[in-house]
């Protein structure tokens, strides 16, 4: 894959230079516009320090949220450009917009080392057509665009991609750790290889499932993905949430990973309940016996062993989605110990984004992780071995 030789903003001399680098700092906000979790806006800081201790102006782009109707003050930048001041001890300042006169006469005032934030980028909706004169407009503020948000390279937007035609382009040290981890974990993996998988949907995960059936030792699923296979099996699923167009797909994978001789781990037990709620009843029944009218909304306590004694053997273990409804505490059990068996193995251990890493966070378990990607879709095409947009750009190591 053309992903690894990317040029990063170490390969290039920036001292004196405008720097307009996009991040993610898609931070969520309580009702009083208070950040309640900045770990984006940490994830961010070693390309930032850099940036500015090298000597140049910096200029961030990122968007919040989804605005729909232009600027939207509840949508604004301020909270993330005053936690950023404070984690980095000095002034970051806040243009009133992203390619008016307040951010270009902002930009232009910067002296070295000193940082501006431009307003949400998706104020403007010629960031997610692409749109070539928003991103050339963008890039007329700067000398160099760094990309270094993982988390949006699965996109093609003005910030993310559009403007890397108008300005040498290098990654940022946080996309470069996301591909060196995840790129080893894939092209040459320490053996055996296990991934987990769950969440919802079967459709989501088709591409990721079909491709890591060429690399893993053991696919574990989990989650509701798991009663569209239960019903591939024939096995009766009560009023799980599966789906029903896609058994056949669910059978064929089930075939194609025995012939390629991948272990592949379904839930043994589940526990169900009588309805989608976080107080209804619940009992464990064995996968081949879910009764009518009852739903499984979690794996049961057979599963967790055995899902766990295949994460102990592990040198390499993938996780991404979580193998219950975590969001009800009663049915987050099997989410939380599959995040503790990945906590306690001597593995290489990669979470990717979304509800898994808000699960391992949540137990704080994220000092004994190897790494949690901060995207949970780009992680997710990572995988599936798609190419990033975001990433094809970023200029190439000569």
């Amino acid at each position: 894959m053309g992903m690894k030789n990317k040029m990063t903003v170490a390969d290039v001399d920036i001292k004196g230079k405008r720097v307009i680098a996009r991040v993610d700092f898609n931070v969520p906000l309580d009702e009083n516009g208070n950040i309640t979790d900045d770990k984006r806006i940490r994830a961010a800081l070693p390309t930032i320090r850099h940036i500015i201790g090298q000597g140049a102006c910096l200029i961030l782009v990122s968007h919040l949220g989804r605005p729909k109707e232009g600027p939207d003050p509840k949508y604004s930048m301020k909270p993330a450009a005053e936690r950023l001041s404070e984690l980095l001890g000095k002034e970051v300042k806040l243009a009133a917009d992203v390619i008016g006169e307040d951010a270009k006469a902002k930009a232009a005032a910067l002296k070295e080392g000193e940082v501006l934030m431009l307003e949400n980028v998706r104020f403007h909706k010629e960031e997610t057509k692409n749109d070539p004169a928003f991103a050339k407009e963008l890039a007329s503020m700067a000398d160099i665009y760094v990309n270094d948000a993982f988390g949006t390279a699965h996109r093609a937007h003005a910030s993310t991609a559009g403007i890397a035609e108008y300005l040498p382009a290098v990654s940022g040290f946080l996309i470069k750790k996301e591909l060196d981890v995840m790129g080893k974990a894939l092209d040459d993996p320490e053996r055996p290889f296990v991934a987990i998988l769950g969440g919802a949907k079967v459709s989501d995960k088709i591409g990721v499932i079909e491709s890591l059936l060429d690399k893993v030792d053991t696919l574990i699923i989990g989650g509701s993905m798991a009663y569209t296979f239960f019903a591939g099996k024939g096995y009766s699923v009560g009023t799980s949430k599966y789906e029903a167009d896609k058994v056949d797909l669910a059978s064929n994978l089930l075939a194609k990973a025995e012939k390629k001789g991948v272990r592949l781990l379904l839930p043994v037990d589940n526990v169900v309940g009588k309805e989608f709620d976080p107080d209804t009843e619940s009992q464990v029944v064995d996968s081949d016996n879910i009764p009518e009218g009852w739903m499984g909304l979690d794996i049961g306590p057979k599963t967790v062993e055995l899902f766990s004694e295949a994460v102990k053997g592990a040198k390499t273990v993938v996780w991404n989605g979580p193998v219950g409804v975590f969001e009800f505490e009663r049915f987050a059990v099997g989410t939380r110990n599959i995040a503790e068996a990945l906590s306690a193995a001597s593995a290489v251990t990669i979470v990717g984004g979304g509800d898994s890493a808000a699960a391992i966070e949540q137990m704080g378990f994220s000092d004994k992780i190897t790494h949690i990607s901060t995207g949970g879709g780009a992680s997710l095409e990572f995988l599936e071995g798609k190419e990033l947009p975001g990433i094809a750009v970023l200029n190439d190591r000569k």
